[in-house]
C-alpha cells in the first residue's frame, strides 16, 4: 500500500468508520464528472439536514481522489449510496433516488439499529440536572433552584419541561414578576406542553395567595373565630405565600372539614390548585389526597 493510499484509509477511518460506531453513515460514491451523482447530491444534503437529530450523518468519497478505498468496497458505478453502522455496512442505497423513497429507506433501517438521536442524548445529559433543580425546589430553596434551572434553559432553549421547572422556582422564591415574564416568552412550541400549564397554575396560585404581615397574628384570629371561612381562607393564603405548603394544605382541610360547600367550594379548589402546582406524582400529593378523600367519603 502506498503513502497516498495509506493517507486515504485513514481519512476514511476518521471520516466515515469512527462516526458510524455510534450513528448511522451514508456514503456517497461520486466524481466530479459524474452528472447523476451531481442531480442526487442536494437531495442527499437535505436528507442529511433532516435526519441529523436522528442519528445519521452523510460522507462523500469522491471515487478519483480515492481509487484504493473504491477498489475495496468495490465500486463499479457511480453514484453508489451505501448506509454503514458500527463499521459495517447495513444498506445499499443507490435504488433510492428521490427524497421520498430514501426517508422511507432510512426510516425502516433506523427502526432496526439501536442508535440514539441526538436529541435523547441531550435529553438524557440533563435529567441528572432536572432531578437536582427539582430535589432543590422541594427542599424549599426556590432561588438556588431557580439558578439552577437557568443553567440547564443555557443547555435546552426548547425543553418545556426546563422552562416550567424555572417559573415554577421563582415562584417559590418570590419572584413573581419574573416569573411572568419567564413565561409569557417561553416559545410557542414549548407553551402548549402541559409542564407549562402546571407553571402557570403555579403563578395563579401565587398571584392569589397574597402576602400577610403577620401571619401567627392572622392565625390567631381564624383560630379564635373558627366560623369566619373568609379569615382562615385569607390564612391559608398567607401560608401557601410563605411556602408552608403543609400548613395551607392542613388549614384548607380542616376547612373542608367543616363546610365542604363554603364559598362554591373554594377551599377544595384552592387544594387541588396546590396539588397540582405540587405535582400529582408527588409522595405529599398523594398523602394529602388520602387526607382529602377521608374527609370526603370517610
Amino acid at each position: 500500500m502506498s503513502a497516498a493510499e495509506r493517507e486515504a484509509v485513514e481519512a476514511f477511518r476518521k471520516d466515515v468508520v469512527e462516526p458510524s460506531m455510534t450513528k448511522l453513515v451514508i456514503i456517497d460514491f461520486w466524481a466530479e464528472w459524474c452528472g447523476p451523482c451531481k442531480a442526487i447530491a442536494p437531495m442527499l444534503d437535505k436528507i442529511a439536514a433532516a435526519y441529523a437529530d436522528k442519528g445519521v450523518v452523510l460522507a462523500k468519497v469522491d471515487t478519483d481522489k480515492n481509487q484504493f478505498i473504491a477498489a475495496q468496497f468495490q465500486i463499479k458505478s457511480i453514484p453508489t449510496i451505501y448506509a454503514m453502522f458500527q463499521g459495517q455496512l447495513v444498506a445499499d442505497l443507490t435504488q433510492a433516488r428521490t427524497e421520498s423513497q430514501m426517508r422511507a429507506t432510512l426510516d425502516q433501517i433506523l427502526k432496526q439499529l439501536p442508535i440514539e438521536s441526538e436529541a435523547a442524548q441531550a435529553e438524557a445529559e440533563i435529567e441528572p440536572l432536572i432531578a437536582m433543580a427539582e430535589q432543590v425546589l422541594a427542599e424549599g430553596d426556590g432561588a438556588r433552584a431557580a439558578n439552577i434551572y437557568a443553567q440547564i434553559a443555557e443547555m435546552a432553549p426548547d425543553n418545556p419541561a426546563v422552562h416550567a421547572g424555572y417559573v415554577r422556582a421563582l415562584v417559590a422564591a418570590g419572584m413573581i414578576d419574573e416569573a411572568r415574564a419567564h413565561l409569557e416568552a417561553v416559545p410557542e412550541e414549548a407553551a402548549k406542553a402541559p409542564e407549562i400549564e402546571r407553571a402557570r397554575s403555579a403563578l395563579a396560585l401565587a398571584e392569589s395567595a397574597k402576602p400577610v404581615d403577620d401571619l401567627s397574628a392572622l392565625a390567631a384570629e381564624a383560630a379564635a373565630d373558627p366560623e369566619n371561612m373568609d379569615k382562615r381562607f385569607e390564612l391559608a393564603g398567607g401560608q401557601m405565600a410563605a411556602g408552608d405548603r403543609d400548613a395551607a394544605a392542613d388549614t384548607l382541610l380542616a376547612m373542608i372539614a367543616d363546610d365542604r360547600a363554603w364559598n362554591d367550594s373554594a377551599a377544595r379548589t384552592q387544594l387541588l390548585k396546590l396539588f397540582d402546582v405540587v405535582g400529582l406524582e408527588d409522595p405529599w400529593v398523594s398523602a394529602q389526597r388520602r387526607k382529602l378523600s377521608a374527609i370526603l367519603f370517610g
